[in-house]
Parts: structure tokens; sequence; C-alpha cells
């Protein structure tokens, strides 16, 4: 069976789809307003619906089991945030000395089949990992998008970033850590991974695909190198980038971005129809290698 791409969609569809994964419409609506160009290819609205939702299982690259990992789940005090965090922690089997950290953050679903997926991919390109998972006080990932979207809204996103925060401490401080901390993070992740370059001094790279914009006035705070990723059909994230530049280079900071010419947000994830392969393979080797430039000298 062919897979589907984002070329396969009406724009209009993908657009209200956007919309619908960030909480901005219901699956009612979605369903009301896919309705019409549904119509026009044939198929129900629910069924286009069914289409663009994740399919984790086809999509996964390293197995939870894979040998040449060590993967468990590691829970934590986080005084400042939830009052504890629980993350998806993974290394090399094998490693030599000490090695760099990366923290990755998920999108607005919590801590999915797909982010342990990219969270094993870094592992063996030879870090230590943790993925927290920002639901865990309200349960957890529910195993279900649907029901992880609306438990989102019920979080503190001021105690949550602190949740990241203590997650990046932790990494800090690893005893088979290098001293050395990175972050990339996906849409909402991408947002945290802004907001982590603004609060930690350390903070040895930030990598945020199509994510929020951290506070301009706290752009000065930055000392990271940034590496940026732009889908080129995201307009709620792209509006913002040019002040986002502005203040970047106003403080000097280090930064790269790139736009990826006709993909859609959420580019990366293989999950799903949106995902572009020859611009997520670009994308990952560059954040691979901008972590090896930056992490382990």
């Amino acid at each position: 069976m062919t897979r589907q791409t984002a070329n396969d969609f009406h724009p209009e569809v993908l657009r209200l789809f956007d919309r619908y994964v960030h909480g901005d419409v219901s699956r009612r609506d979605f369903l009301l307003g896919a309705t019409k160009y549904a119509a026009i290819s044939g198929v129900s609205a629910a069924t286009l619906l069914q289409a663009l939702s994740p399919k984790f299982a086809e999509a996964q690259q390293i197995k939870p089991d894979d040998r040449r990992l060590l993967a468990e789940y590691r829970e934590y005090p986080s005084p400042n945030g939830n009052g504890k965090l629980r993350g998806y922690l993974v290394k090399p089997t094998k490693a030599a000395g000490k090695l760099p950290t990366v923290l990755v953050v998920h999108e607005n679903r919590g801590l999915n089949p797909h982010i342990e997926d990219i969270t094993r991919r870094i592992a063996l390109d030879n870090f230590i990992a943790f993925a927290p998972d920002a639901l865990f006080t309200l349960g957890g990932y529910p195993g279900d998008e649907d029901k992880a979207r609306e438990l989102f809204q019920k979080l503190d996103q001021t105690k949550t970033l602190e949740d990241f925060v203590t997650a990046a401490d932790i990494l800090k401080n690893h005893s088979e850590g290098n001293g050395k901390v990175g972050v990339v993070g996906f849409c909402y992740g991408g947002g945290i991974s802004n907001a982590l370059a603004t609060r930690l001094p350390y903070l040895g790279a930030a990598v945020p695909f199509y994510g929020r914009h951290a506070e301009t006035a706290a752009v000065d705070k930055i000392k990271a190198p940034l590496l940026i990723h732009f889908a080129e059909n995201d307009e709620r994230i792209n509006a913002g980038w040019p002040e986002y530049e502005a203040a970047l280079k106003a403080a000097k900071v280090n930064y790269q971005a790139h736009i990826y010419p006709g993909t859609q947000h959420g580019f990366n994830n293989d999950t799903t129809p949106r995902f572009d392969a020859t611009a997520a393979k670009l994308a990952w080797e560059r954040t691979i290698h901008f972590f090896n430039q930056h992490l382990r000298s």
C-alpha cells in the first residue's frame, strides 16, 4: 500500500487538521469543516481524519527492546514544578567514557510512542537521552491522542516548564554524562526548547522544530547556540519569526534557521502524512551534527 503524503490532502484540510491538533477546533468541528473536501475525494470526513492520524507501529524505527540500548522509565522529584516528573531515559549499552546528554521534549500529546522512538534514535547516536512526560501528574500519556490533547489543556504551564528545567538539571548532573546538555523539541516541545534557552545559562545547544518563539524580552539571556527548523507551510508559527530573528540578531545569539520548502507543520513526525522524508532526513542530520559539534568538544 502506497503511503499517503500531504500532497494527497486539500490544503484547507491540512490547515483544519493543524487547528484540530493544537486544540483550536474540536473533533466535531474538524469533521464538519472537512466534509465538503471529503466529498470531493469520495470519502467521509472521518476517513480523512483517520488517514491524517498517527500510525505509531508503522513508523517505529528502533524497537523498545533493542539490545544496543538500555531504556527505562525514571521518576524524579520536581519541587518547583508539579512535585514529581517521570520520563524515558535511554543510553547506549556500550559507551566509551562519559556521554553528552539530550533532553527530548514532546508535542502537545505527552510522551507517546513516536517521541519514545525519537529518544531511542538519539541514544543510538551515542547520547544519553531523556524524554519527560508532561502529563505524568495527570496520569501520563493515556494511549489516545484525543484524550492526551484534552489532558494537556489542564496543565499548569508555569509548573510544567519548571519540570523541564528540573529534567535538564538532572541531565547536567548525570553520573554518566559529560556535563553538557542539549535540548530538542517538536511543536509544543519546540516552544519549550526556545524557553529553556532563555532559562538555562549552561545549556549547550537548543534545536526547536517548528515551535513557538521565546519572549523577545528574554532573548538577551540566551547563551546556547540555536538550530531552528521551520516548515514552509506553517503560518501560525512562522508569523512570529521576523520579530524573533530581529531579537536574536540584536542580542548577537549564535543561531541557524532553516525553512524546508513545501513542508507542513510536523514534517519530522513520520507517523502521519504530514511527514516529509527528504526534509526530515536533512533536518535530522543537521540536528545530530549540531549536537556533536556543541556537546562533545
